[in-house]
């Protein structure tokens, strides 16, 4: 994940390799003028993506077997055969190799409510997402036992410079959210929610994985804490009482 806001491979988002968080390809392409699909790339683009994911997939490799901070970005140049500056241009810092597999879900929940039909609101459309995401085992919502996701995200929850540059992340789906339910204060606090919710929902169901307990096992119960949490959103928190006297 690019953390400047701007993909290295001229807006590039390109789906996750076997080690990714999620498996899904991108849904964030633009399509043609016409609405028949996916515009056309060229040649040179092409490069780009393969290069850019060519880069991760090395760095990662080397991240698994030798843990992040022992491996230097000199290392990870050398193993993809490029310059340290040429792999700057593509990933701003040591981290992007690692987060910009998330690049794909930085604005999926604004996705998700732009998208949605136009009898649906948008707490409805986010409600539903996120369960068919549980339904299908999407890492992105932390219930995926899968050994090559489960070993990414040890290493993404195991390192603190990856969990801080996380934030960033974060922060930004939120502001994409704010702007797809209308920008204004309201619309940003509900995004700073919503977006809270669905986090701490995946930090659960990905710690009773990490514990040893299997996707299968825990789906009913993600399904009923995804429920409740939607509940609570969408009846809000009890009012504060009212002063006395």
């Amino acid at each position: 994940m690019v953390m400047n806001g701007e993909n290295p491979a001229n807006g590039d988002r390109s789906g996750p390799a076997s080690a990714s968080p999620s498996a899904s390809p991108s849904g964030s392409g633009s399509g043609s003028a016409s609405g028949d699909g996916p515009a056309p790339v060229g040649l040179r683009e092409r490069k780009k993506r393969l290069t850019y994911q060519a880069v991760s997939d090395a760095a990662i490799t080397m991240f698994l077997e030798r843990g992040f901070d022992k491996v230097s970005v000199a290392e990870v140049a050398a193993a993809a055969d490029i310059s340290k500056p040429t792999l700057f241009r593509y990933f701003p810092a040591k981290e992007d190799l690692v987060l910009h597999r998330f690049a794909d879900h930085e604005d999926e929940a604004a996705r998700v409510v732009t998208g949605r039909a136009p009898d649906e609101t948008p707490l409805d459309a986010l409600r539903r997402h996120f369960l068919d995401g549980l339904d299908r085992r999407d890492p992105v919502t932390g219930l995926c036992d899968a050994p090559q996701v489960l070993a990414f995200l040890r290493l993404l929850y195991g390192t603190p410079s990856l969990v801080a540059r996380l934030h960033a992340y974060q922060g930004r789906s939120e502001a994409a959210l704010a702007r797809a339910l209308g920008g204004g204060l309201s619309d940003r606090l509900a995004a700073g929610q919503i977006i809270a919710v669905l986090r701490i929902l995946a930090l659960e169901n990905w710690r009773r994985i990490d514990a040893g307990e299997s996707a299968d096992r825990i789906y009913a119960g993600a399904v009923q804490a995804a429920e409740e949490a939607f509940v609570q959103l969408r009846t809000g928190l009890e009012p504060l009482p009212h002063p006395r006297g």
